[in-house]
């Protein structure tokens, strides 16, 4: 059997080329020349220059310097794209810096566009701009990265409880800190924190200074790690009805958090808790967190005099995927509920409204940060 090589540099180049081609149609021609015949100094960043030349107008043309590559993330735009494209328009030359490459991920995006900078990717997302000639591009592909460009095993993500946990932390708590006191607050290993907070800097979600975690993109950091978390499917839930309405078991709740703060612990995420931050609607199920294991769900609708139903339901009993969705709970009148941060993760991650909810919950965060993120590293964190 023939193996198949990986795209290399050239290769791409070829396909972004194309793909250029198709987006502007065939009456506008697409030329490619040489970085020599600039003279910006920055050959080692750029692979092309292409000129792009409108239908009957072959005096006028747009100047692309072109960088290809197999990987890009948002630290290699930051540090080498755009000081390039600054020092271009410092120069008054007309030359837009453009990047090609299999997958430009949106947060990349995003920084590209903010400063000029072009881009396209094989998956459709694309972004130029000029004035004269006039061309204006902006197509949307895919917002994840296909298989073949996806980490190798070898490399941490933001999938999984580990991630969670220091995800909660670095939102949480409010810089500077060092990865030894993530990894011991969040109960994770040292070097896997450290393999994650390189992977989170390649993304401008922390930045560091030395050895000290100094800034987290906190916002963005929950919408990242909530791409890889799915509310209903990560904490398997039991549904049931109310006979006796929503308030009476948030009366029973509140109830048995007064009388004995030792029994397994029960928070409320979800509509009825975002309600309270940032209302937007009336209604929704009730979410609420049991222990994890086959019996809990069980036990606690027993408990709150629910009837378990097979499907559907006006109160899902969720079962924990990790304790740290118990870490930091808030109590709001009388009633545990789970900290902001795990309240953005489960909105994001979950089905409806939830993420329309989980964003306005963010607005509230954004605006009122020194009333919710601590400024010390935490002692251990309290149980509900």
């Amino acid at each position: 059997m023939a193996v198949t090589e990986p795209p290399t540099e050239p290769s791409l180049l070829e396909q972004a080329l194309e793909t250029l081609r198709r987006v502007l149609g065939t009456d506008w021609s697409v030329v490619i020349g040489n970085t020599r015949e600039i003279g910006t100094g920055s050959g080692e960043d750029l692979d092309a220059l292409i000129r792009i030349i409108p239908p009957g107008a072959r005096d006028k043309s747009a100047e692309l310097l072109v960088a290809v590559r197999e990987k890009v993330t948002p630290r290699y735009a930051e540090s080498h794209l755009v000081p390039l494209s600054s020092s271009l328009t410092e120069a008054k030359t007309p030359f837009t810096v453009f990047l090609a490459a299999p997958w430009i991920s949106r947060r990349t995006q995003d920084l590209l566009r903010e400063h000029g900078i072009g881009y396209l990717d094989l998956t459709g997302n694309a972004f130029l701009s000029s004035a004269d000639p006039a061309i204006r591009i902006l197509t949307q592909g895919d917002r994840r990265a296909p298989k073949t460009a996806r980490p190798t095993s070898k490399n941490v993500t933001l999938a999984g409880p580990r991630a969670g946990r220091v995800v909660r932390f670095l939102v949480d708590f409010t810089p500077p800190y060092r990865p030894t006191d993530i990894a011991e607050t969040a109960d994770v290993s040292l070097p896997w924190v450290s393999r994650l907070l390189t992977q989170l800097e390649e993304q401008l979600l922390v930045r560091r200074e030395g050895r000290d975690i100094v800034h987290v993109d906190w916002p963005e950091l929950l919408r990242a790690r909530a791409a890889s978390y799915d509310l209903l499917r990560h904490n398997p839930y039991v549904g049931a009805l109310a006979p006796r309405g929503i308030s009476a078991v948030l009366d029973q709740i509140r109830k048995r958090h007064l009388m004995d703060e030792d029994q397994p612990r029960v928070a409320v995420t979800g509509h009825y808790a975002a309600r309270v931050i940032s209302p937007l609607a009336s209604g929704g199920q009730l979410m609420l967190y049991t222990e994890a294991g086959p019996h809990p769900p069980h036990q606690l609708a027993e408990e709150l005099g629910l009837f378990e139903i097979d499907e559907g339901g006006e109160v899902l009993l969720l079962r924990r995927h990790d304790e740290v969705v118990f870490e930091r709970c808030r109590v709001v009148d009388g009633v545990p509920h789970v900290a902001y941060s795990q309240l953005v993760l489960d909105g994001l991650g979950g089905p409806g409204r939830m993420p329309s909810e989980a964003e306005a919950v963010l607005g509230y965060m954004s605006e009122n940060e020194d009333s919710w993120r601590e400024p010390n590293k935490p002692a251990r964190l309290p149980r509900f």
